[in-house]
């Protein structure tokens, strides 16, 4: 079985590309959008290799986590064991439209809205909302990366 460090900052499904002689996993758009990562910032990546059972769509998935610039052995080296496992992660975003969960607010986004991460640091926005607010949340819309809630109580 995969852990998922309580660290983890975003998790999404990307493939590898070769450029240059390279080979670059894409970050979306909206994991920079959303605060999730910050341009010229270091992050540990995993790698986790897809089930033969999943769609070809998702070819490879990687999780963020931040690491303050440095590599774990603090030499600023890029660390280069690997570790490799045969159980998948969990594909897909952790909620479905319906669902209730209890949520903290941890910042706010560009446009103000209250911004949750839950499992695996996925984004759950929550308008009119402050951070620091605990209330409980109904799951409106449901994206990839995101999903849309509006409070039920605080």
């Amino acid at each position: 079985m995969v852990e998922i460090t309580d660290s983890l900052a975003c998790l999404f499904t990307g493939e590898i590309e070769e450029r240059d002689g390279e080979h670059v996993v894409t970050v979306p758009s909206s994991e920079i959008e959303h605060g999730t990562l910050e341009p010229g910032e270091s992050y540990r990546v995993a790698l986790i290799a897809r089930e033969a059972s999943e769609s070809p769509a998702a070819s490879a998935g990687g999780a963020a986590e931040p690491t303050s610039g440095r590599s774990p052995s603090g030499n600023g080296a890029s660390p280069t064991t690997s570790q490799s496992s045969t159980d998948a992660a969990p594909s897909g975003p952790p909620v479905s439209e319906g669902d209730v969960r209890e949520v903290t607010i941890e910042t706010l986004g560009d446009k103000g809205d209250g911004i949750a991460k839950i499992e695996r640091g996925y984004v759950v926005i929550v308008p009119d909302s402050e951070p620091g607010d605990q209330p409980t949340v109904e799951i409106t819309s449901v994206r990839e990366n995101v999903s849309f809630a509006d409070v039920i109580d605080e």
